[in-house]
This record gives C-alpha cells, sequence and structure tokens, in this order.
C-alpha cells in the first residue's frame, strides 16, 4: 500500500476520533436541559447551586462535594464534614443515613437542609408544606433585623404531629432540639427558616424554600447578604455538599461510560462502524496472500574475484603490453634511489641494466624482458615478463641465509 493512502486512512481515523469527541462534548452535562430541577453545586444553569459552592469557595472557605452515600459520617475523624449541606436532593436518605446524620447531630455536628432535606426535615420534627393556598401560590417574608429585600416563599415550615406522622427510622424521636430560632418567617408568622440547636453544640438549620439556594435567586436578587451566614454560622470544618442523592453518585470510570456510550448513541454506532472498516482496510492492504516473491540475492566479491576480473578485464581489452610495461615500470621503481621514475623510454633502460649485472643468470633475464617487450604474443608473455623482472630483483638483492652454528 502506497504511503499516499496510509495517510489519507490515517487522517480519516482522526476526523471521526474528533467527531466522536465533539459528539461526546454535546452530551456532557455542561449543557443543561431546559427541565432541570435539582439543586446541586455541580449545576450552572437557573435552577442549580452551582453559585453557592463558587461564592463560599472564593470566600477562601473550604468546601467539598461528596458523591457517596453518608454512611459513617460521624466516624471520618479528620475528613468529618463541618456542616452538611443537602438541599432538596430528589432521592431520600435511607434509614440507615438518616440514622448517621443524627449521630453526627448529637456528636457536635451541623447541618443545613432545604425542603425536605432527604427525610431529614421530618427526622428534626418539622416538614415543609406550601405557603399559599388557591391562586397565592407565594407568601412574602420578614427577615428580622435585616434590611433586605427578599423574594416571597413557596413553601413554610410546620411541626409534624408525631402521633400521625410517624418518623422515618426508630431515632428520629430522640433528635429533640434544646433550643429553635427562627431566623427568616412569613408575613403571617410562618417559620420559613429555622435553626435547631441541640445538646454538645450540634446544629440543624432548616430551610423550607430550597429557591433561596438556586443560582437565578441568587443572581437578581439580595437572598446571598441573608444565606452566607447560614453557611458560616457554627461552622467547625469544611462545607459538604451532599452530591449523592442529587443523582451525581460516583459512576464507573471513564473508559467505561466510553464503551456504554459508543454502544448506546447512534453516533457511536456510527463510530465503531467507522474503526471497523479502517482496521479491515488496513489488515487487507498490509496482509501479502501467496508466495514470497523472489529477490536477487546480492553478495560482495572477494578480493580474488575482483582479481580474476581484472585479469579477464585486460585480456579482452588486449592489456598485455600494459601488464609488461606496469611490471618493467614497478621493477625501475624499485632500483632507482628515490622511488621516483622518470617518464622515458624503457627500451634505453634496460641494455644499461644488464651491463650492471654481476652474472650471467640475471643478465639473461634482462634481455628476456627486452625481447617480451618487442616480440608480440598472448598470456605467456605477461607470465614470461614476471618471472624475469623477479630473476633481476633476486640478482640485485640476493637472499640471506642464517649462519650454520
Amino acid at each position: 500500500m502506497s504511503h499516499r493512502r496510509e495517510f489519507a486512512l490515517a487522517a480519516l481515523l482522526a476526523v471521526a476520533v474528533a467527531v466522536a469527541v465533539l459528539a461526546g462534548r454535546g452530551r456532557s452535562p455542561s449543557r443543561e436541559s431546559a427541565f432541570e430541577r435539582r439543586t446541586s453545586a455541580f449545576l450552572a444553569g437557573p435552577r442549580g447551586s452551582k453559585a453557592t459552592y463558587d461564592v463560599l469557595a472564593r470566600l477562601g472557605v473550604p468546601v467539598e462535594r461528596r458523591r457517596r452515600p453518608l454512611f459513617g459520617l460521624a466516624r471520618e475523624g479528620a475528613r468529618r464534614p463541618g456542616l452538611l449541606v443537602v438541599l432538596d436532593p430528589p432521592l431520600d436518605l435511607q434509614a440507615v443515613e438518616i440514622a448517621e446524620v443524627v449521630r453526627y447531630v448529637r456528636g457536635g455536628g451541623a447541618v443545613l437542609a432545604a425542603g425536605d432535606g432527604g427525610g431529614i426535615a421530618a427526622c428534626a420534627g418539622w416538614i415543609a408544606t406550601r405557603a399559599g393556598q388557591g391562586l397565592r401560590d407565594s407568601l412574602p417574608v420578614v427577615p428580622g433585623g435585616l434590611e433586605l429585600r427578599l423574594p416571597a416563599v413557596a413553601s413554610v415550615l410546620k411541626p409534624v404531629e408525631r402521633e400521625k406522622t410517624p418518623p422515618p427510622d426508630a431515632s428520629c424521636p430522640l433528635l429533640v432540639a434544646s433550643r429553635a430560632d427562627t431566623l427568616l418567617a412569613g408575613r403571617d408568622g410562618r417559620p420559613v427558616v429555622l435553626r435547631l440547636r441541640y445538646p454538645r453544640g450540634g446544629q440543624v438549620t432548616l430551610a423550607a424554600d430550597p429557591g433561596y439556594f438556586r443560582n437565578v435567586v441568587w443572581r437578581q436578587t439580595g437572598v446571598a447578604a441573608f444565606a452566607v451566614p447560614l453557611f458560616l454560622a457554627g461552622r467547625r470544618g469544611a462545607i459538604v455538599w451532599d452530591e449523592y442523592h442529587q443523582r451525581f453518585g460516583r459512576g464507573g470510570s471513564l473508559t467505561a461510560a466510553t464503551l456504554a456510550w459508543l454502544a448506546g448513541a447512534p453516533a457511536g454506532w456510527a463510530m465503531l462502524q467507522l474503526a471497523a472498516v479502517l482496521l479491515v482496510a488496513l489488515a487487507v492492504a498490509a496482509v501479502r496472500f501467496g508466495p514470497a516473491r523472489p529477490v536477487i540475492d546480492v553478495r560482495r566479491r572477494s578480493p580474488l574475484e575482483h582479481l580474476e576480473a581484472l585479469a579477464a578485464g585486460l585480456e579482452g581489452a588486449a592489456g598485455v603490453d600494459t601488464a609488461v610495461a606496469l611490471m618493467v615500470s614497478g621493477l625501475r621503481r624499485r632500483l632507482s634511489r628515490t622511488g621516483q621514475v622518470r617518464q622515458g623510454d624503457a627500451q634505453s633502460w634496460l641494455p644499461a641494466l644488464e651491463l650492471a649485472l654481476p652474472t650471467p643468470r640475471g643478465r639473461a633475464a634482462a634481455r628476456l624482458i627486452q625481447q617480451t617487450l618487442r616480440q608480440p604474443g598472448g598470456a605467456e608473455r605477461v607470465l614470461a615478463a614476471a618471472q624475469a623482472v623477479e630473476d633481476v630483483w633476486e640478482e640485485l638483492h640476493p637472499r640471506t641465509t642464517p649462519a650454520a652454528s
């Protein structure tokens, strides 16, 4: 497969991944539904409660979102919440969690519950009921000691008739407040925000209308000046928002969520099919069917093969004269004093060499060299010239033998 096709497939796969990422972002929780009514610190929509969380965080107050059940709340040691915030969750607390909240309050803990608080308000002896009747579905409020313009409320607090409404847990009748302070009341005197104090410093703050903690109300009214002190009063540690009962419990891993989206969403199915087609295309293009193609085995020549090739080339090119002339030139260079040979005719140098040789064998070898240069012939001339050159060299440089001892 050509590199151009590989690059095209890689680009197509990258585009598919980008489309999947954009599709995943389009389905992220940041775009809330217009019908979202949860008072959660994760939601930045009009009915969410993220503004409350962010304001306290900017004030330097330690805040935290809890995404697990309220089991072991009173036994968490250093991580024990200074204030537990439960803002009208859509999921009620289990009986075991209610009992754990009761132990937490008896041990000096503080709770802020809005609406029914998932069952906490009823355990404390109060329930949230509608404030108006008929066409009047809201009730103006009278803030005590504060010159604030607060919006009307849709709910007020009403004591629980223990005989008619059984508590959600057997330990609730024992959660009896030693003191009750009305922090905000309606125009008719019914309590809207109530603080219940218990022995050993525990307290429960009940707010009938969870709308006082929604983003839109904090943005358009002066509720923040009234609500922020509710979080700070009696706090001995971090403020913890209960998000588990807002349906924001800890889910699976990111891999599991991605696989679930791929398997459940139409865009995910399209992505899986496209990835399968690309993988098949790559597999088909990468595998070559049939036997392996024969290739030419290229080996380097040995020095002997190079020599044979040189000899064959000289023979084919009629290089006998060249070979003989090179051997004579090499002998002349070795016999010179400086190792350098002047350019000249070897025919005039060989007679002088013959006269200089001391033995008949050497002179005969010099004459043979002269004859080889003058006479025509084939490869035997090269061999004869080589032998004669070697004889001349040995005559002028005789071999020495070690003396016998």
